[in-house]
């Protein structure tokens, strides 16, 4: 059965947390003089975000929720997914101050290869061809029974997740975020491509994974078919919840800015 007391501490794990916490804390403090403008405060706030973002990180995939979604649940490897994908996600591009983001986005030798891979169609096909891609049953559950494999399969959701969210929360000065009607359009778009995964989930008549399907149940009477729909109906309204938030605080900005072109128009008439 599950232990809930262990939690990871492999070096690559805790050291590459530790990592990107100090080399961010050299960044926004000692080297600060040297790559922000004259004058810039240190960004207590972004910094807050940022360590959240490791936070996170490591809570969905240090803490036993690993050991449940590697070994037992389908509903818990979902739940360590949204993790990835929503807050640690977000908090992480909120974290980034715009002049340390130009360190890297504003090389002229990037500026093609950026402008391609930030573009919101690219972003959108990423996402969900990656998302999609690890859901097919052979690679899942390869990523469950060999753990160099789940390292790279959290990764690259994690990446794909930062290139989703970078159309409405780029911290890139270059690459700013998309204008709010287009982030709507986004956003139903995104929701709807991701929709075959979730019925593939849902209605499948079979088991898909089977770790899961012969797994000991942790909750007694809670069959392998019911976490199978639970954790389809996770990812769904959970991102569904996440977009529908998202595109709340789009449109609201999207009025704004259209009621100030409105009185300005009005003024200069």
């Amino acid at each position: 059965m599950i232990d809930w007391t262990h939690w990871h501490n492999e070096p690559y794990l805790v050291g590459g947390l530790i990592l990107l916490g100090w080399l961010y804390a050299l960044a926004t403090g000692p080297f600060r003089a040297r790559l922000a403008p004259v004058g810039t405060p240190y960004p207590a706030g972004k910094a807050a975000c940022f360590y959240a973002a490791l936070v996170i990180f490591y809570l969905a995939v240090g803490s036993p929720l690993d050991q449940a979604g590697e070994r037992f649940l389908l509903t818990a490897h979902m739940v360590q997914h949204m993790l990835l994908i929503y807050p640690a996600a977000i908090l992480l591009l909120a974290g980034l101050p715009a002049w340390l983001v130009s360190q890297v986005s504003g090389r002229a030798a990037l500026r093609r290869p950026l402008a391609v891979l930030f573009h919101p169609a690219v972003c959108a096909l990423t996402y969900t061809a990656t998302i999609s891609i690890w859901h097919l049953p052979a690679l899942y559950d390869w990523a469950l029974r060999d753990k160099f494999i789940h390292v790279i399969e959290h990764v690259t959701f994690f990446v794909a997740a930062l290139l989703y969210w970078w159309p409405l929360l780029s911290p890139s000065r270059e690459y700013p975020p998309a204008k709010y009607a287009l982030q709507m359009l986004y956003l139903v778009a995104v929701t709807l491509m991701m929709t075959p995964l979730f019925a593939y989930l849902a209605f499948s008549s079979e088991i898909l994974y089977p770790t899961y399907e012969y797994a000991p149940r942790l909750i007694p009477g809670f069959s392998a078919a019911q976490d199978q729909l639970l954790g389809a109906a996770t990812m769904k309204l959970g991102g569904m919840f996440m977009s529908f938030l998202a595109l709340i605080w789009a449109f609201y900005h999207w009025y704004q800015a259209t009621e100030r072109n409105a009185g300005k128009t009005i003024v200069s008439g």
